[in-house]
């Protein structure tokens, strides 16, 4: 399989097979790191990493794997360049990628990202925009395979705002990967009808399907069930209405009840905010697994940096 010299921008962008492959590298590098064995696959290769947004595990998934591989990551907050203020998105793309062999991007518009792939001619990887999150999904479903073995066939469940960055993220990834995916959400949450149908092409060759609902119920016999924070950054003023609209469909042990299989297990993208998307006993309950999908971010962008820039 070959990525190199590819930009990581949306798993719209990728098939089935090189999805897999990622994933499958992802496991392999994290035994590997378990041993105590380190890469030099980006031995001599600087990185650029542009973050608009805060981030935990994005900044730290994307420094470990780069100094793990032999690289050199080197950190750009909204405050150290001119990224689209004193000069235009497409010049910073040209100058960063004289300098850089590779741009991780983590902000606000999905345009900018492509952008930097469009102007910079280095790979640019998605740390996450306001639509797509495509390197937490390869963790969830990295996540996924350890605790059940395969993903195709798997009743996915994400309850909470299916108009966010998750909802279409996980909606991408379950539709090419052949998963059975559930958005449940209040209807005037409902995920973007045009990428409903876009999905719906990638289920006719994957097998997978798409359930978008209101109805709790749809929670039966769910593998696995997802949930996101109810406000993302930016959206803060909107935390009231959000509350109330999502009070209904909090992750709790009542919903997870409903589910009737012993062996689901409950997955978070993270930070959590206790309480509200999910209650504490529940967060508690699948802690392990949620800090392995946490964990699996590094080994997942690893494995997206050495496929894509590694000299392998």
């Amino acid at each position: 399989m070959n990525l190199k010299g590819r930009s990581f921008l949306t798993l719209k962008d990728y098939a089935p097979e090189e999805i897999d492959y990622l994933i499958d590298l992802a496991k392999e590098l994290k035994q590997k790191k378990k041993q105590g064995i380190t890469g030099t696959s980006l031995k001599g290769k600087n990185i650029a990493l542009i973050f608009e947004k805060p981030s935990t595990r994005t900044r730290c998934a994307f420094t470990v794997g780069c100094v793990d591989e032999g690289g050199h990551p080197e950190y750009l907050g909204k405050d150290d360049i001119q990224l689209g203020h004193k000069e235009s998105v497409e010049d910073t793309a040209r100058v960063l990628g004289r300098m850089f062999d590779g741009i991780e991007f983590r902000g606000f518009k999905q345009e900018t990202v492509e952008k930097l792939a469009k102007y910079s001619g280095v790979p640019v990887w998605n740390g996450l925009t306001d639509l797509d999150h495509p390197t937490q999904i390869l963790a969830d479903f990295l996540t996924l395979k350890e605790q059940f073995g395969t993903l195709k066939g798997l009743h996915l469940v994400y309850v909470g705002d299916g108009r966010n960055n998750m909802a279409n993220s996980l909606m991408i990834g379950s539709a090419k990967l052949g998963l059975h995916f559930t958005v449940l959400s209040p209807k005037s949450l409902w995920t973007e009808e045009t990428l409903v149908a876009e999905c719906g092409e990638y289920n006719k060759i994957s097998g997978g399907t798409i359930t978008i609902t209101d109805n709790i119920d749809d929670v039966t016999g769910a593998d696995a069930v997802y949930t996101d924070v109810w406000c993302s950054m930016g959206e803060e003023a909107l935390a009231g209405e959000r509350i109330s609209l999502l009070k209904p469909y909090q992750v709790n042990a009542q919903l997870m009840n409903r589910i009737g299989k012993e062996n689901t297990v409950f997955l978070h993208c993270l930070p959590a905010v206790k309480g509200y998307e999910v209650t504490e006993d529940v967060f508690e309950a699948h802690a392990d697994v949620i800090f392995d999908e946490a964990e699996n971010r590094m080994h997942t962008i690893k494995a997206v940096m050495v496929a894509t820039l590694g000299n392998v």
